[in-house]
């Protein structure tokens, strides 16, 4: 949808000398100093595919604001273009960027950038309003807005009266309701204390999943990242320097610099349960009886065993210590395996380490990973958890 090519943002004047000075491999300080010229932006290419959420971070300073900026003109490139499937902005004059930017970019800013006189449906309504949108039709999507933020009842509140996190949400709803395909998010969470930025981060992901949109988002935060972005752009200096997935990013790192940001991840954010599932050493079917459940928990050295229908769907768990009491008690007449079968929770497979961590220190069993049809997949134990975190392989 989006390809960037050779694209610079160089601030100052007369910019054209500092294109030999990069081509001589001068850096961004240098070039300040002989110049009096900021490079913003470095020669940055990449492509962001529909539908994705593209994660661009670094440091205060390496041009992260900036190459999103140029992105819809609000900062003019110097030199390259960005094209959307196959228009280049680059090349549309005023009227024509702004009928663009109407149809196709939404833009969610670090501080709001709420009208402080204008009520939450007000603000809301403000994209559409500069696009002449009829009041009615207006008042309809902005109210539908603010609804999959989570702000019915607020319409009638001044900004003032919200927190900074359902301030945000107002941001939020007033670039949904322009319906564009674009989303663009200058480090919209920053601001806000790490409860509520998670209680958005979670907010955003699930209106991800029921929008059909594309998402280009700006953070300086590594956890944030690998939790929203399916793919990530890390820069320094107005140069991107590595773009790639989480397991490219945290295990493939092609510098020091990159080295370096990854190093402190938080990992329990960014392993899931199938990153980290095996195998079950054995398991239980309908045809299995009490004695082969016991051999084939003593052959797997465990002392539960989970039980499954032939085409692993998950039916429940079976403890050995209730198998011998049937055998010992001679209830074997009386009872069914199935009657020892008890309920156990289960994981997503998509679920990250944190959001279960709790579940797998309460229970003295692995975890079961079910798909969406309750399909074992595999299990978490404790040790390879413990693993996993310290950032060991495990096989």
């Amino acid at each position: 949808m989006i390809e960037v090519k050779n694209l610079y943002k160089v601030f100052g004047k007369k910019t054209e000398r500092v294109f030999p000075l990069l081509a001589e491999g001068l850096n961004k300080e240098e070039i300040l100093d002989k110049t009096g010229n900021t490079v913003g932006v470095n020669d940055a290419n990449f492509k962001v595919e529909d539908g994705e959420i593209f994660v661009i971070m670094g440091l205060s300073g390496s041009g992260k604001s900036t190459l999103l900026r140029c992105l819809n003109r609000l900062i003019e490139p110097t030199q390259g273009e960005i094209l959307y499937d196959n228009v280049n902005l680059t090349d549309l004059n005023k009227k024509e960027l702004r009928e663009f930017r109407k149809d196709k970019f939404g833009m969610v800013f670090q501080h709001f950038a709420l009208f402080p006189y204008r009520t939450v449906q007000e603000n809301a309504e403000f994209g559409l309003e500069m696009q002449n949108i009829p009041a009615e039709e207006r008042q309809q999507r902005a109210k539908k807005a603010l609804e999959r933020v989570g702000l019915s009842g607020y319409e009638d509140q001044m900004p003032d009266q919200l927190s900074g996190g359902m301030q945000q949400r107002v941001g939020l709803a007033r670039a949904l309701a322009v319906e564009t395909d674009v989303l663009l998010m200058d480090e919209p969470f920053s601001a806000l204390d790490p409860l509520i930025k998670k209680e958005m981060q979670d907010k955003l992901l699930e209106l991800y999943e029921e929008l059909d949109k594309t998402i280009i988002f700006i953070t300086h935060d590594l956890d944030e990242a690998l939790k929203l972005g399916d793919r990530i752009a890390i820069m320094k200096d107005g140069k991107i320097i590595q773009i790639g997935n989480h397991e490219e990013i945290l295990k493939n790192a092609e510098n020091d610099y990159v080295r370096d940001f990854v190093q402190d991840v938080n990992r329990s954010r960014v392993l899931t349960a199938e990153d980290i599932m095996i195998r079950p050493l054995a398991q239980l079917y309908p045809q299995d009886g009490f004695r082969t459940a016991i051999h084939k928990m003593k052959k797997a050295g465990i002392s539960s065993i989970f039980a499954v229908e032939r085409n692993r769907t998950l039916r429940g768990i079976v403890y050995l210590e209730d198998v011998v009491e049937v055998l010992k008690e001679d209830l074997e007449d009386d009872t069914k395996i199935e009657d020892l079968v008890k309920e156990v929770p289960t994981a997503d497979p998509a679920e990250n380490l944190d959001e279960l961590l709790a579940d797998i220190a309460n229970l003295d069993i692995p975890l079961p990973v079910v798909d969406e049809n309750n399909k074992l997949l595999g299990v978490i134990v404790k040790t390879n958890v413990l693993a996993n975190l310290a950032g060991e392989d495990v096989i």
